[in-house]
This record gives structure tokens, C-alpha cells and sequence, in this order.
């Protein structure tokens, strides 16, 4: 995904609560004014749930 770098993501997930759920993720880059693509990239993630950052990380960059 060259359009979308860690450090985008890293910063629309600023004060996120973990473990959360993909709405929660969603929401919290919502409010961080994070990129249309970003919020589009968690809203299409596959999995649900996830216990922290890492897990978000991986499952954006390695679909």
C-alpha cells in the first residue's frame, strides 16, 4: 500500500483504547481529521477486533 505509510496511520490512531473493535479504530481516525484513505483502509479491514497498534499495523500493511 504506497499511498498509506505507517506514520499516516500512527497518527489517525492517536488515542486509541485498546483492545478495540474496527468502529472504535474508525471513529478515533475520524476524529484525529485523519485522510479518506485511511478511514477507508480500517473500514475494510477483515478482521474485527484487535489488542493494540501492532495488530492494526499488520493486518493494514499485510492484506
Amino acid at each position: 500500500m504506497a499511498d498509506l505509510s505507517p506514520i499516516d496511520l500512527q497518527k489517525a490512531l492517536r488515542g486509541a483504547d485498546y483492545p478495540a473493535d474496527k468502529k472504535s479504530l474508525v471513529d478515533c481516525a475520524r476524529k484525529n481529521k485523519a485522510d479518506d484513505k485511511v478511514v477507508s483502509r480500517l473500514d475494510g479491514l477483515k478482521k474485527d477486533n484487535f489488542d493494540g497498534p501492532n495488530e492494526v499495523q499488520k493486518a493494514v500493511f499485510d492484506q
